[in-house]
């Protein structure tokens, strides 16, 4: 990520509050302090997370300040590695009533990635989720053409 808010620590953490995945993979407790972040305080428009280098823990990747907006969030994802990523999105329901929710996005760019890849993210992904307690809204994209904004929004309203 080329934000100014990414993070470069990617030590494993094996505390009692990591979780683990079917892969073995941890979620390191700085993710779930993010996550808190961007719910209860609202500073936060969007954060991403990805696996560490050695494989075993999920780190902060991103993250991008309430003033942000959701195409900042797309440009944040990179074209060939995937990431989990939250973002609050704002949208007017069909009776025009302004709401906000949280929704998980698990990025997996098909054909830029490797299987391996794919894969260990794929069995990680349910580590992150449990932690992500209130999270209302789960989307696995593929493709920046799936992250299209007034399609994002329409699903939200579901």
């Amino acid at each position: 990520c080329q934000h100014l808010f990414c993070f470069q620590a990617e030590a494993a953490f094996t505390g009692p509050r990591a979780s683990p995945a079917m892969s073995g993979v941890t979620v390191k407790d700085e993710c779930l302090d993010t996550f808190n972040q961007i719910k209860m305080k609202k500073d936060l428009r969007y954060c991403t997370f990805k696996i560490s280098v050695d494989r075993k823990t999920i780190v902060n990747d991103c993250q991008g300040p309430a003033g942000e907006t959701f195409q900042d969030f797309v440009k944040s994802l990179p074209e060939d590695q995937p990431r989990y990523g939250l973002c609050g999105i704002d949208y007017t329901t069909d009776d025009g009533r302004q709401e906000g929710r949280l929704c998980f996005f698990f990025w997996s760019p098909d054909g830029k990635t490797t299987v391996r890849d794919r894969m260990l993210y794929a069995s990680s992904k349910d580590a992150i989720k449990k932690k992500l307690v209130g999270v209302m809204k789960e989307l696995q994209v593929n493709d920046y053409s799936d992250l299209d904004e007034k399609e994002v929004m329409e699903k939200m309203k579901r």
